[in-house]
C-alpha cells in the first residue's frame, strides 16, 4: 500500500473554520484520516464539519481561554498528528506598535500553539510516530514593511517547531513547518479589496507559477502527516511558486 495515505490516523486541526485549516481538514478526510477540528466561530466551524467525509469531531474552543483549552485536551483521544493553522495577520508600521498589538498577534500566532503542545504532552495525548505540522509563512525569513509582528511570530513558531523535533524524536514524533507565500484565502480576498488592482496585479506577476491555493498547502500537509515523510523532521518547506527565485 502507498505510504501517502492517512488511514487509521486521527489528526487535530486548529483554525479549521476557514482558509488553509478548512482545506487541510477536508483533505485529511479524503486521504482516509479522521479529524478533530477546532475553532472559535461555531457557525464557520459547522460549515467545515458539514463538508467532511467519514467519522469526525468538532470542538468549539477559544484556545486563548484556559478553561476551554483544558476542556479541549480532556476531550481529545490519542493523536497521530496535529496541524496548527490558527493565525492572525495584522500589518502595522513600527511607529504604531504597542504592547497590546504585540500581545494580540503573539497570543494567536505563537502562545496558543506552544501551550496546546505543552498540554497535549502533559496529558500524553500524542502517539508514537505522530507528525506535528505548523503553518508558518515566508515572511518569517523574508520580512516585509509593516510585518514586524507577523514575521516575528512566524519566526518564533519555526524555532519552536525545531525544539519540538529535538525533544520528541525519541518517540519518532516529527515536527515540521510549511511556509507559504501568497495563497488565495479569505485574507487574499480582503487584500484584493484593500489594494488597487494595479498594485495587486504587479505583485502577482512576481509568482512564476502563479499565486498558491489552499489545496497546494493542504497537499504538503498531507505528505508531512503521512508515513511517506517519516524521515523528515525539523524542516521548513517553502511554498512560493518561484516567488523567492527573483529575476524570472
Amino acid at each position: 500500500m502507498t505510504p501517502f495515505h492517512l488511514h487509521n490516523k486521527t489528526i487535530l486541526v486548529t483554525g479549521a473554520s476557514s482558509g488553509i485549516g478548512q482545506q487541510i481538514a477536508k483533505s485529511i478526510c479524503e486521504m482516509g484520516g479522521n479529524v478533530i477540528i477546532t475553532g472559535r466561530n461555531n457557525d464557520r466551524l459547522q460549515s467545515t464539519f458539514n463538508n467532511l467525509k467519514g467519522t469526525n469531531n468538532k470542538i468549539v474552543a477559544d484556545l486563548l481561554n484556559k478553561n476551554e483549552l483544558n476542556e479541549l485536551i480532556d476531550q481529545l483521544p490519542a493523536l497521530d498528528g496535529i496541524v496548527h493553522c490558527a493565525g492572525l495577520v495584522q500589518p502595522f508600521p513600527i511607529k504604531f506598535l504597542s504592547e497590546e498589538k504585540i500581545n494580540e498577534t503573539f497570543l494567536t500566532n505563537y502562545n496558543i500553539q506552544v501551550l496546546l503542545m505543552a498540554a497535549i504532552t502533559r496529558q500524553k495525548k500524542i502517539n508514537k510516530n505522530a507528525s506535528i505540522v505548523f503553518i508558518s509563512s515566508i515572511s518569517a525569513a523574508h520580512p516585509h514593511k509593516g510585518g514586524a509582528l507577523y514575521s516575528g511570530s512566524k519566526a518564533a513558531i519555526e524555532s519552536f517547531s525545531k525544539v519540538v523535533a529535538l525533544e520528541f524524536y525519541p518517540l519518532s514524533i516529527r515536527s515540521n513547518c510549511i511556509a507559504p507565500a501568497m495563497v488565495k484565502t479569505p485574507m487574499y480576498e480582503y487584500a484584493e479589496k484593500g489594494a488597487s488592482k494595479e498594485t495587486l496585479d504587479e505583485h502577482v506577476k512576481k509568482y512564476p507559477l502563479g499565486v498558491g491555493t489552499v489545496e497546494d498547502v493542504a497537499n504538503t500537509a498531507i505528505f508531512l502527516l503521512s508515513d511517506a515523510s517519516k524521515w523528515i523532521t525539523g524542516t521548513i518547506i517553502t511554498l512560493d511558486g518561484g516567488f523567492l527565485l527573483g529575476g524570472i
